[in-house]
């Protein structure tokens, strides 16, 4: 079974970056070598050890290992410099740039950055966006521009194509691009619903600030405040299921109690800190960058203890519960399924491809917008 060398682009750069390793015996009694303990009450460190359940080291950027009901995660920090006349980059992609240690990759672009047409089905995409520009098209004739705070829910369920592509539209100024990109698992129920894709524009999305931190409510809810709706048939759509993704930043000395989950025990919560020189959680100081597993059902005390800012996402969720089959970027529940989802692929294409190019960019001068089911729109106007 083959596909096209394009189509697992996006899958094969998530696999390529992995690095996903344990931190040394930083798990539930939260003691290593670079954790260390601050004097405390025996009785109180004991009580706080229960919180972080385990401990991962991760390397940045990189795609970050998940937890039931989140299928992947991956933080893309790349420091692209000025465009050109036609927003491409100094240099040439070799069709697989995923090195890490280089200032920008260009993943699977040509000489625009990006990932062009490559195929989905089983699962959706939530993609936020802090600082950057990318370009969306699909196989419905869906498309759009997003970037600087924006975040795109896109269900794949039943199959669908789609192409990202990061433009350098600045001519004159860097084009760094800053964001994550979370795979959120869909139930057997649902894996072959009709696609949808809906855009949540930066001016819309909920942010509170209060001494020194920020927190940004991208799915869920979080202390009374409301998340944008997500695609009808998400994971997500489902109050009782817990889902919550939010980004907190930290400014230096400032601390912040992350509340219990609603679904307490039976959400899986995990804390991903990708930004920022040290934090203190649990008590023990992190010194390296880590994905903690928490117990949902116990308040999580964070405190920025560097001279940077932090960055930290939050993903919880009650966990789906069923098998987990994949290949490259179909997720299904069955090996039998996954081969079914090649064949269909191979019979109509998830719809066919109705652009003139397999890497979608749109003119510079073409502002934010969202084509969607034949009908654009903009960002509100504040």
């Amino acid at each position: 079974l083959t596909l096209t060398p394009g189509d697992f682009a996006l899958a094969r750069m998530r696999r390529a970056l992995l690095s996903h390793a344990r931190v040394p015996a930083l798990s539930r009694d939260c003691s290593a070598s670079h954790a260390r303990p601050f004097a405390r009450r025996a009785t109180a460190r004991a009580a706080m050890s229960e919180v972080i359940q385990s401990a991962h080291a991760i390397s940045v950027p990189a795609p970050m290992a998940t937890r039931d009901p989140f299928l992947f995660c991956v933080y893309h920090k790349d420091l692209y410099p000025a465009g050109d006349a036609k927003m491409q980059a100094p240099r040439r992609g070799n069709g697989a740039d995923f090195d890490a240690k280089q200032p920008y990759r260009m993943y699977h672009g040509d000489k625009i950055p990006g990932f062009p047409q490559h195929p989905h089905r089983g699962f959706e995409t939530i993609t936020a966006v802090m600082k950057g520009t990318i370009d969306h098209s699909d196989s419905h004739g869906n498309a759009g521009r997003y970037g600087d705070g924006d975040l795109q829910y896109m269900t794949a369920g039943a199959g669908i194509v789609h192409g990202e592509m990061f433009p350098l539209k600045h001519d004159d100024k860097p084009n760094t691009l800053q964001l994550f990109q979370i795979w959120l698992n869909l139930p057997s129920a649902d894996k072959m619903v009709e696609p949808a894709f809906v855009m949540h524009w930066s001016e819309d999305i909920p942010v509170r600030k209060r001494d020194g931190v920020e927190i940004t409510v991208w799915t869920g809810e979080y202390d009374g405040v409301k998340a944008l709706a997500p695609t009808p048939n998400s994971w997500a759509a489902k109050p009782e299921n817990d889902v919550g993704v939010y980004l907190l930043k930290m400014e230096p000395g400032a601390a912040f109690t992350l509340a219990r989950a609603r679904g307490g025990k039976s959400t899986n919560r995990s804390l991903y800190f990708c930004e920022g020189s040290a934090i203190e959680v649990c008590g023990q100081t992190l010194d390296r960058k880590a994905v903690l597993d928490v117990d949902a059902s116990r308040e999580v005390q964070v405190k920025n203890i560097g001279e940077d800012e932090v960055i930290i996402l939050v993903l919880q969720g009650k966990p789906i519960g069923e098998p987990v089959a994949q290949h490259g970027p179909f997720v299904m529940t069955s090996e039998a399924e996954i081969r079914q989802a090649f064949s269909d692929y191979r019979q109509t294409q998830f719809g066919g491809w109705p652009w003139p190019e397999d890497a979608v960019v749109f003119p510079r001068e073409k502002g934010r917008f969202a084509l969607t089911g034949g009908v654009e729109s903009a960002p509100p106007v504040r």
